[in-house]
C-alpha cells in the first residue's frame, strides 16, 4: 500500500552528472528507472561530456533517483558526482513521461 504525501506531493529538481557517463547508455538507463519510479522529465548528453537532465515526481521517488544517479549509474559508468540545482515544489508535473532528447 503506497503511502499519501501531504502538501506538495511533487518535487522538481535539474541534475547534472559528472565521470565517464557517455558511451554506457546513461541516458537509457536513466529514463528506463525514471519511468519504473513514475517520474517524469527528460536526460540529455551534454556537450561537455556529462549527462543532464530535469526530474519531476514523488519526492520519495525522486530521492530514490537522485542517490541512483549519484552512487550507481548505469553499467559500466564511473559517477564522479551529480550536482543538484533548481529544486523546487510543485503542485502537478510539468512533463508527460520521461524523455531522451537531443
Amino acid at each position: 500500500m503506497a503511502l499519501q504525501e501531504s502538501g506538495h506531493s511533487f518535487v522538481s529538481v535539474e541534475f547534472e552528472v559528472f565521470g565517464k557517463v557517455q558511451g554506457v547508455y546513461f541516458t537509457k538507463y536513466c529514463r528506463d528507472r525514471s519511468t519504473e519510479l513514475d517520474i517524469v522529465g527528460w536526460v540529455k548528453n551534454s556537450k561537455r561530456g556529462t549527462i543532464m537532465g530535469k526530474m519531476q515526481g514523488p519526492k520519495s521517488n525522486v530521492e530514490v533517483m537522485i542517490a541512483w544517479l549519484s552512487n550507481e549509474g548505469s553499467p559500466g559508468s564511473k559517477i564522479e558526482r551529480c550536482d543538484l540545482i533548481n529544486f523546487e515544489y510543485l503542485a502537478r508535473k510539468e512533463f508527460n513521461g520521461f524523455s531522451i532528447r537531443f
